[in-house]
């Protein structure tokens, strides 16, 4: 594997900082004064609940920490955070439940 020069990391740094401001400006910039549709808005209110879950998938059925193998406290713990989820409708609860599951029984299995 060959190694990066400082000026190649400094540009390629500073041009995905330039991208990424002008992916937020094209929306922020240009729609931030008008209203948006109320089909539009409705649709936006699902962004978070389906980004949040394509995050965290991919930590619970191969996590890295494993090679990929399956780990049965990280789905436990995803288990619980999905089912307080459900059941209290509360995101800090859930993400509660999930972090005190998965520290319980990775302590467990260290015993």
């Amino acid at each position: 594997m060959s190694e990066v020069s400082k000026e190649a990391l400094w540009l390629t740094i500073a041009a995905l900082g330039v991208g990424t401001y002008l992916i937020r400006f094209s929306f922020l910039g240009f729609l931030g004064g008008r209203t948006l549709p109320p089909g539009l808005l409705r649709l936006l209110r699902y962004v978070p609940v389906s980004v949040f879950p394509a995050l965290v998938a991919p930590q619970v059925l191969w996590p890295p920490g494993t090679g990929g193998a399956f780990d049965g406290p990280r789905f436990m713990a995803a288990l619980a955070t999905l089912a307080v989820g459900l059941w209290r409708r509360n995101v800090l609860l859930a993400l509660g439940a999930g972090l005190g599951v998965l520290f319980l029984l990775e302590g467990l299995r260290r015993l």
